[in-house]
């Protein structure tokens, strides 16, 4: 299954950043919410930016996959969802606004690829049956 690598993918980004936001916990000794600390609010943003996205991304991917979409279509909708959450990282980081909205457009545009995709290569005969 090609969808598995993104769903790996998927998880280790999310393994990372999780990282970070204990990291900075310990530095900065803080047990609950930010601290105030802009370090820790941003990688707190992030992490759950990765959290709101990549689920929903990785049960569109193996939906698509399951309805037989191409593999090439699998591989292009998924890399260029995580090329969006690379540069929405990257725009939060560097407080560069350009690449967090590029990021975030990125991201949603291909999510909404993932939908179409799946509508179009949805098994509507057995969808719409009434048995």
């Amino acid at each position: 299954m090609v969808s598995a690598l993104y769903v790996v993918l998927g998880a280790l980004f999310l393994i990372k950043l999780s990282l970070n936001v204990s990291r900075l916990r310990q530095q900065y000794r803080v047990a609950w919410g930010d601290g105030g600390f802009y370090e820790l609010q941003i990688a707190l943003r992030i992490h759950s930016g990765a959290v709101e996205f990549i689920p929903i991304a990785a049960l569109l991917l193996i939906s698509m996959e399951m309805n037989g979409a191409d593999i090439w279509l699998l591989h292009l909708t998924a890399l260029f969802f995580f090329l969006g959450r690379l540069l929405h990282i990257y725009g939060l980081r560097t407080s560069t606004r350009l690449w967090r909205k590029n990021g975030t457009t990125i991201s949603i545009l291909s999510l909404l690829g993932m939908v179409i995709i799946n509508l179009i290569y949805l098994p509507w005969d057995l969808v719409l049956t009434l048995r």
